[in-house]
């Protein structure tokens, strides 16, 4: 037993020692399998064979060491990482807390009051449960006062119908306080009133995306040249269509075979006196675009806010709208889109904003207009200027034609195209520029205008005066305007508005276009001109005018606003006062002005209230005819231009001083004759053939 006892003890010993057994590399061994690690971590049996014989060790001793070092790399990556994620769990976290102590101490902007930390749902719920309770209450009403009256009351209108206009605008008015719609005569620029859409999860994620997609596409528009961007002989920038189509081959589809539709894309750029701040916000909004753009915009409205973006920010921002472009013509059908608006800073000073169509078929039925991405590009220059790059791409099917003579002028891209955009855009800076600007020449004001506030006043009031002429020359069904007539034998086509101011009744605005062969510019100094004014307007009977008040707002000469006096020679007393602004830029000019009493003008003068002054806006708008390749191009360079012109001359009469009266027979023929008089004058004057 005892034999056998020290027998297995000396087995086991043996064991151990065996077990402990192992083999521990040299230096060299170890620095050339970290050199052959480096160069390969899973070497193949050959290379594993080549190793052994040089460091003299077992093919499966190196084939184990590679094992080894490739787990504890992982090991040694993983240890990384978790104290990476380590590191930005602890920073979330303070953000987190720092963001729930800075929540409990904002204010509401709007009311002024603490913020209300709820569930959302509750909220909703609360308010459904308030809203069938007023419901209720209204019932309860109703039938009492049904019993009294011994009839059924009818439903109560929409309490949005019935509040005032410019509490419908969502967010503040230009930083100028130039909001049309608390001022202007004429119906507001804004598409009827739609309730808000309710979107979905879905339809928002939808929306995002091609929100980022299409700004991805308009960033590539405007950054890349030759071959995507064609160099007419007018310098100006037209899209190679077979280049885009490489370049985004999904755009190219949607029009398929039909051969009735046909595409419009610019590019166009500038330097505009306004920081990139200022230009995002007012763009980004419906309101503030409409009165940035009064010629272009015939209406608008945000009708889903889609993404808010950061607050006090506009990075991130996406809006549903309806926009319905014009040119200022009886004969140019507008354009209407339905298009998602995004708003995205790709750098420290510099915004994108991209327009794309997304089609809403409980708003819009049946688009003849779609807007492949299309927007501006704004680059911060620091001097208080940007430089904007604008891009317009559109696909237009033409149901209803483009009259014969505006067909070049819209073919070419000049009504609708980016270099109208860019144009009205720096003169419309300059102007609100003007506005702000806290010194006042008494040459230019000659005397009249003795403050600085009746200055803005006068200013503000030409702004709604224009503002209205534009809304009443174009072809837009959404002003809430009534078609009296279509284009008659004349080529006249006459509309009618309720005035909402004294003296109350019915306004007949009546508008044509015709063409001249005389340059834009002769035409435009022309009109202006108040030494030439008797010349065309028939209702002063050959009477001269004075100009007694003048206000730059913009660097051309041409951009001004002037108070002219008539003098009557058959009256001793002459008290007749027009309000007049001129504006001229290298896509076109207007003349437009007004009649004002002269209490009304004082008032202004003073720095007073003018949106209750009655304004009726006549005037003209001068277009270049498009049939030169470079007419534009001519007419900045030279500040003329060589082709012939596009005018359309509108006017305004009370034609009612009752809210009710009916339009009869004679109101439509004064206004006939109105327009046809001065249409033959202007021709007589600049030699034109009466067939012109």
């Amino acid at each position: 037993m005892k034999m056998e006892f020290l027998g297995d003890s000396s087995e086991t010993d043996k064991k151990t020692m065996k077990k402990k057994r192992f083999h521990r590399h040299t230096p060299h061994q170890i620095q050339r399998l970290e050199s052959a690690f480096n160069e390969c971590q899973h070497p193949d049996e050959k290379q594993r064979m080549q190793l052994s014989r040089e460091l003299g060790l077992a093919p499966r001793q190196i084939k184990f060491w590679f094992q080894n070092r490739r787990t504890q790399k992982k090991a040694q990556h993983e240890r990384a990482d978790n104290c990476a994620l380590k590191e930005e769990n602890d920073r979330i976290r303070c953000e987190n807390i720092a963001i729930r102590e800075a929540l409990k101490h904002t204010i509401c902007p709007t009311c002024g009051d603490a913020p209300v930390h709820e569930d959302s749902y509750l909220d909703e719920q609360k308010l459904r449960i308030e809203n069938a309770q007023l419901r209720e209450e209204l019932e309860r009403v109703s039938n009492i006062a049904a019993n009294f009256m011994g009839r059924p009351l009818s439903h109560l209108p929409p309490l949005l119908n019935q509040m005032p206009r410019e509490l419908l605008h969502s967010g503040p008015s230009l930083d100028f306080d130039l909001l049309l719609g608390s001022s202007s005569s004429m119906p507001v620029p804004t598409l009827p009133s739609q309730p808000n859409l309710v979107l979905s999860g879905i339809d928002k994620s939808l929306m995002n995306n091609i929100a980022v997609t299409a700004m991805e596409e308009l960033l590539r528009l405007t950054q890349t040249n030759e071959p995507l961007w064609i160099k007419t002989d007018g310098a100006r920038d037209v899209l190679n269509l077979e280049s885009y189509e490489n370049m985004f081959p999904r755009s190219s589809s949607r029009a398929g075979k039909n051969h009735n539709v046909r595409v419009e894309a610019t590019r166009s750029s500038g330097v505009v006196f306004t920081n990139a701040m200022t230009l995002v916000d007012m763009l980004m909004d419906s309101v503030k675009s409409a009165e940035l753009f009064p010629s272009i915009i015939a209406a608008s409205k945000s009708i889903a806010v889609v993404s808010s973006g950061l607050r006090g920010n506009h990075g991130n921002v996406l809006h549903l709208m309806l926009e319905e472009l014009q040119v200022l013509s009886p004969l140019v059908p507008t354009r209407e889109f339905s298009v998602l608006r995004y708003c995205q800073q790709i750098e420290h000073g510099t915004w994108a904003i991209v327009n794309v169509s997304y089609e809403v078929p409980q708003f819009m039925s049946s688009s003849r207009s779609y807007r492949f991405p299309s927007g501006c590009l704004i680059q911060d220059m620091s001097n208080g200027y940007s430089k904007v790059t604008w891009v317009e791409h559109v696909e237009i099917s033409e149901q209803e034609p483009v009259h014969e003579v505006f067909k070049d002028y819209v073919r070419e891209g000049l009504g609708f195209g980016a270099e109208i955009w860019i144009a009205t855009l720096q003169r419309m800076c300059e102007r609100f520029t003007a506005l702000l600007e806290p010194t006042i020449s008494s040459l230019d004001l000659k005397g009249v205008i003795p403050s600085l506030e009746g200055k803005r006043s006068i200013m503000k009031l030409a702004q709604r005066m224009v503002s209205n002429f534009c809304l009443s020359v174009g072809t837009s069904n959404n002003t809430r305007s009534t078609v009296v007539s279509g284009m008659n034998e004349f080529g006249i086509r006459v509309t009618s508005y309720k005035s909402q101011h004294e003296p109350n009744g019915t306004v007949l605005c009546a508008a044509t276009s015709f063409w001249v062969p005389v340059s834009p510019h002769i035409v435009f100094n022309f009109l202006k001109d108040e030494r030439t004014r008797p010349q065309w307007d028939v209702l002063l009977n050959g009477s001269s005018v004075q100009e007694v008040a003048h206000i730059a707002n913009g660097s051309h000469s041409g951009n001004c606003i002037s108070v002219l006096r008539g003098f009557n020679e058959s009256s001793s007393q002459n008290n007749m006062l027009i309000l007049q602004e001129s504006c001229v830029d290298s896509s076109g000019s207007l003349v437009v002005y007004t009649p004002v009493d002269l209490p009304a003008l004082n008032m202004a003068m003073s720095g007073q209230d003018t949106s209750y002054i009655p304004i009726l806006p006549s005037g003209f708008a001068v277009l270049p005819d498009g049939k030169g390749n470079n007419q534009l191009a001519e007419i900045k360079a030279e500040g003329g231009g060589s082709g012939g012109s596009l005018i359309t001359v509108g006017f305004q009469i009370m034609v009612s001083s009752l809210q009710s009266g009916k339009l009869n027979m004679e109101s439509m023929e004064t206004v006939n004759n109105l327009i046809s008089s001065t249409v033959h004058h202007i021709k007589i004057t600049l030699n034109c053939p009466s067939t012109a």
